[in-house]
């Protein structure tokens, strides 16, 4: 027990599954990035998809770039935790290295939309944390989407509108954190891993001989 002195002990504890959701143009890649940076033990899931890399991009770094044959085939062996097709293209979570991470103590930051969260949380209910991030306000938002210069305007209006429908789902969340300041929002999130790997009902207590 931990108050006998005379016996030494470790703790370890099980990993945590982080899911980071956000709107298109709240920040979240610029935000998970920090926090890699950040934080120890703390990876990125990559994903797989069926769509084409963008300029930039890299097979195994943004995602694990797949044709359609490859990601059904993986579909039907059940190697997905989650899976869902956008936009004619299928994205997928793939089961071994979330279930690889919970038994070894090791920390997985997913970047997933609601629907992901969704399918996942009741897979992982002790061993996920769900936070949903939120830009200042919709004016922002409708901005900062603008000020890329790359969508058109029906596109701009998409997102602005799935924006909304995906803030209804705040309750699907543990947290939630407004990136009005990315150092703060940064600090925000930074402050919830700590928190989420302090709870003692994460650990597992074993006796050294």
């Amino acid at each position: 027990m931990l108050d006998e002195p005379d016996k030494p002990f470790a703790l370890s504890r099980q990993g945590i599954l982080f899911f980071l959701s956000a709107p298109s143009g709240a920040g979240k890649t610029t935000l998970s990035a920090r926090l890699l940076q950040q934080v120890q033990n703390l990876s990125l899931s990559i994903s797989y998809t069926t769509r084409q890399p963008r300029a930039g991009e890299v097979h195994g770094r943004e995602y694990h770039f797949v044709s359609e044959g490859e990601f059904l085939q993986l579909q039907k062996q059940n190697a997905f935790a989650e899976w869902a097709q956008v936009h004619n293209c299928f994205y997928g979570t793939a089961r071994a290295p979330l279930e690889a991470a919970l038994a070894h103590g090791s920390d997985l930051l997913l970047d997933i939309d609601v629907q992901g969260v969704k399918q996942l949380k009741p897979q992982y209910p002790t061993a996920s944390v769900a936070i949903f991030l939120l830009p200042p306000s919709w004016h922002e938002l409708e901005r900062r989407l603008r000020g890329r210069g790359t969508d058109p305007e029906e596109r701009i209006a998409g997102r602005l509108r799935r924006a909304r429908e995906e803030a209804r789902e705040l309750s699907t969340y543990d947290y939630w954190i407004v990136n009005d300041q990315i150092e703060r929002a940064t600090a925000t999130l930074h402050a919830i891993v700590v928190a989420e790997r302090a709870r003692v009902a994460r650990l597992q207590e074993r006796t050294v001989a």
